[in-house]
């Protein structure tokens, strides 16, 4: 095995959120009469920070509005959009078999903790995990650098960082592992154009899971 610790990114990386996401970030769009794009134009919402996104959305930096967003965002996604998701075709097997290869998977997203548990346990994919790690409600750890950090001090001591590798979609996984000294993989099935990744240069850009699961398991 060439890493003994695989942090994994959520959206976008283990599953397909954009139903759930999208009709969330719509639902509270007009719950304060804002302009309402279709799920297609809300794509690039999924992986960045929510607050970052209803910013734009709102043409707004005011806290209190950005504020009553995430709330009713986080109304509807509670109550439906966590189950809106679909697992990629074999990553439950990927993560079973990295698992049983003595890797330890941990979850490394910023969406909120309490919605990343319960999707995980919803699909079944909590068994195959070692930890699992989320940004806390009030925004603490939205940073994927910070939450990175914080799981590199969580995990055992005798793990190197040269054994720890980043798996997701977007520039700010490639962004937050670097500023821990983290390899880099990047998967061109989710929501980060393949310019986006490229421009960021990660280690690896596996196109598919096959592809994955090669740079998983080849040889040091």
């Amino acid at each position: 095995m060439k890493y003994q610790v695989v942090l994994w990114d959520l959206d976008g990386t283990l599953t397909d959120p954009k139903e759930g996401i999208t009709k969330s970030v719509q639902y509270a769009l007009e719950k304060l009469n804002a302009p309402v794009p279709t799920q297609d134009e809300l794509e690039w919402v999924i992986g960045p920070a929510l607050s970052k996104s209803f910013e734009i959305l709102l043409k707004s930096t005011d806290e209190t509005l950005v504020s009553k967003a995430l709330e009713f965002y986080r109304e509807r996604y509670r109550e439906k959009g966590m189950y809106e998701n679909k697992i990629y075709p074999g990553i439950p097997e990927l993560l079973q078999d990295l698992k049983e290869a003595g890797c330890l998977n941990v979850l490394a997203t910023s969406k909120p903790k309490p919605f990343a548990e319960e999707i995980l346990r919803h699909f079944n994919l909590s068994r195959h995990f070692h930890l699992i790690m989320g940004s806390n409600l009030n925004g603490e750890l939205v940073d994927k650098g910070d939450l990175i950090q914080e799981i590199l001090r969580r995990l055992p001591q005798d793990i190197s960082w040269k054994q720890t590798v980043m798996i997701g979609d977007r520039r700010f996984d490639i962004e937050g592992a670097r500023r821990n000294g983290l390899d880099v993989i990047s998967v061109a099935y989710g929501y980060g154009t393949m310019h986006e990744l490229e421009e960021n240069k990660p280690d690896y850009i596996a196109k598919g899971l096959t592809e994955l699961r090669t740079i998983l398991f080849e040889d040091k």
